[in-house]
Parts: structure tokens; C-alpha cells; sequence
């Protein structure tokens, strides 16, 4: 209950934080946007129609004909998303900010819109429109989310070419930019993961230590020197970043010989991590 109760306060917080991006510094500015917010802001430019609530209508209608590719909870955090995205650009319509700088209200649009969409997306939702397609080509083709949203995003603000010209395209395409490189940091949070190899001859003493001082799990594998063709035992083991000076400490207490190589991690599912069935 408790962890329901936080999901739905960072669905509330994300689609503040991308009603603000767009009212603030999207608007005022003749931005563009992605996915069916950028529809919404073009019939905005166009018909001056409200964009709270041409974004319910819309993503109510996406949500109708895509709500079987999403699973009974990220569905339900969609619709709260939708309907309070939808209240805060209602609600958020008039307020403004005293700044004339395109390139930094570029930059907060992005940073405002990435940090919301982050949120909303590390808890299981999404904000429908081109986040379902993006959730679809993670799931059937392996896309990373952030990316498949950008590309789905392009699409969308390349229409507004003729609307908003060509400095306009060239600044929503960094506000995307920025966006996803913000979203990505919010989504694979704040600890990246490394990944560790050891050779050494002390092996079973640096394991022992890793599993005894770090409560880290240590996978051996087999190999062999190419030259020597003597066997060797390989150490695998994966860890936080903020782990990586007490590794380097056992090793080097144990085998000042050892040969260690440090792999930046992307995702890590399993024990000890991330449940495989929650992604």
C-alpha cells in the first residue's frame, strides 16, 4: 500500500514537472514537442485550442486502442497520469517566467519534460501516446525506452517544420535531446552498475573476502592463457560504483599482481538487483 501510494505521488510529481516544461518554456517560446503533446501544442498554434484538453481527448482515445499492450498496473498509472497531466496543463496555462533566453529556455523544457517523464516512467507508467509505442518496441524488439521515444518524438516534431521554422525544429530537436539524456539518467537511476573481472593467482582468497566484507555474490569462470595455455580461474562479479574502491582494496591486499578490468553496466536484473519480472 505504502509503495502505491509513493508510485502515484511521483506520477503527480512527473506530470507537474511536464505541464510546467510545456506552459513555462515549450509555449511561450514556439517550440515543438513530441508524441501527441507536440499534437496538441500544433493545434494550440493553429486553432488555439487548449492543450489539457485536446491531450485527454487524444491519449484517451491511444489508451482505448493500445491499453492491451500494457499490463493491468502500468494501465492504471497511465489513466492517473493522463488525467492529472491533462489538470496541470489545464491549470498551469497562464502561469509564465521572465527569461527572453531561447537557448536556456530550450534547455529547462528539456530538463523540466525529462525529469517528469522519468519519474513517471521508473514507476511504471507512462504519459500514452508514443510512450505506448515506445513500451511496445522495448518489449518486442529490445529498443531502449528513452531512445524509442525519441525517435517516435522526432517524427512528430519534424511536422511542425512549417509551423514553427526552422530555428524552432533545430531547438525542439536539443529540447529531445537534452529530454531523453535526462529521462535515461532518472530511469537507470543514480548508482550505474560495474561490472568486474579478476586474474589472479589468489582467487579463491579475493572471493571469499568479496563474499564475507561486500555480501556480493562472485561467478568463476573457467579460461586459459593463450601463450601459457596454463588454466585459469576468471572472477566475475558485479557491483555499484560506490563499491568499486573496497574491491580494488581486497584485491590489492590479496594479489598486488592481479589484473582487473572495470565494465560500465547498463542493467543488471536478478538477486541483489533489479527483479526480472518488474522490467
Amino acid at each position: 500500500m505504502k509503495k502505491r501510494i509513493v508510485d502515484i505521488a511521483c506520477l503527480m510529481v512527473g506530470a507537474f514537472f511536464f505541464a510546467l516544461a510545456v506552459n513555462l518554456f515549450v509555449i511561450p517560446n514556439d517550440l515543438a514537442e513530441g508524441g501527441v503533446t507536440g499534437i496538441t501544442i500544433i493545434l494550440y498554434y493553429l486553432f488555439q485550442w487548449s492543450p489539457g484538453l485536446m491531450n485527454l481527448i487524444l491519449n484517451g482515445i491511444l489508451l482505448i486502442v493500445g491499453y492491451k499492450f500494457l499490463d493491468k498496473t502500468t494501465t492504471v498509472y497511465t489513466i492517473i497520469t493522463v488525467l492529472f497531466n491533462s489538470l496541470f496543463l489545464h491549470v498551469t496555462e497562464s502561469w509564465s517566467i521572465n527569461s527572453d533566453e531561447l537557448w536556456v529556455n530550450t534547455i529547462f523544457a528539456g530538463v523540466f519534460a525529462g525529469l517528469g517523464i522519468g519519474l513517471i516512467v521508473r514507476v511504471g507508467g507512462t504519459t500514452a501516446g508514443t510512450v505506448i509505442l515506445a513500451r511496445i518496441a522495448n518489449k518486442y524488439l529490445d529498443w531502449s525506452i528513452s531512445y524509442a521515444l525519441l525517435f517516435f518524438d522526432l517524427i512528430v516534431a519534424f511536422s511542425s517544420f512549417f509551423i514553427i521554422g526552422a530555428k524552432g525544429l533545430m531547438c525542439t530537436i536539443v529540447l529531445l535531446f537534452v529530454g531523453t539524456k535526462v529521462m535515461e539518467f532518472m530511469i537507470e537511476g543514480l548508482n550505474p552498475k560495474k561490472a568486474i573481472t579478476i586474474i589472479s593467482s589468489k582467487q579463491d582468497n579475493i572471493a571469499k573476502q568479496v563474499i564475507e566484507k561486500m555480501d556480493r555474490g562472485v561467478t568463476v569462470l573457467s579460461g586459459h592463457g593463450y601463450y601459457t595455455k596454463n588454466p585459469k580461474e576468471i572472477l566475475y562479479i558485479v557491483i555499484s560504483k560506490q563499491e568499486v574502491p573496497m574491491l580494488k582494496r581486497i584485491v590489492r591486499a590479496e594479489d598486488v599482481d592481479a589484473f582487473i578490468t572495470i565494465h560500465d553496466v547498463r542493467d543488471v536484473f536478478g538477486e541483489g538487483f533489479i527483479e526480472l519480472s518488474k522490467t
